[in-house]
């Protein structure tokens, strides 16, 4: 591998076939970008305080070299599908918080197409911390692919 080339593509560095530097499409995607691009075509099957059932088909913009979901995309989803279950049970003057701990166990596979199911729900919404657990499975068997819980400080909302 060289090492150059590595390090072209991990800074986002495009080189034309003409051996010269273009800018990065990368550096030009709109603020907030990850969040639409791993959610695109998901649908809310369920929303009720402190639990919110999705599904979605994998799409392959979100397929890893193996051609299954990448772990990074699951791992996204728990972040915002967890982060949304919270939401839905938050105290009225919480109005942002930051992850504190995201945990991902990858049990098994989804591949193109696949109908995916995903559950999360607040498990504590305290004051100052709140915790969610999600769960990715496949609509047609049932299987856990994959397994989170996420970890968020709640700040509080300034008074003025």
């Amino acid at each position: 591998m060289n090492v150059g080339w590595v390090k072209r593509y991990l800074e986002g560095e495009v080189i034309d076939n003409d051996g010269k530097d273009k800018e990065s499409k990368v550096a030009n995607l709109p603020s907030r970008f990850i969040e639409r691009f791993v959610l695109k075509g998901i649908k809310v099957d369920l929303i009720e305080p402190g639990r919110i059932v999705c599904s979605m088909k994998v799409q392959p913009h979100l397929l890893n070299a193996g051609k299954f979901l990448h772990g990074g995309a699951m791992a996204t989803v728990v972040d915002l599908i967890g982060t949304a279950a919270i939401y839905t049970d938050v105290f009225s003057d919480q109005s942002e918080g930051v992850s504190v701990e995201i945990n991902v166990s990858y049990l098994d596979a989804a591949f193109l197409d696949e109908e995916i199911e995903i559950e999360s729900r607040a498990l504590r919404v305290g004051k100052a911390v709140a915790v969610a657990s999600v769960e990715l499975r496949r609509k047609k068997d049932g299987n856990i692919i994959a397994q989170g819980r996420h970890t968020k400080y709640l700040a509080p909302r300034p008074k003025l």
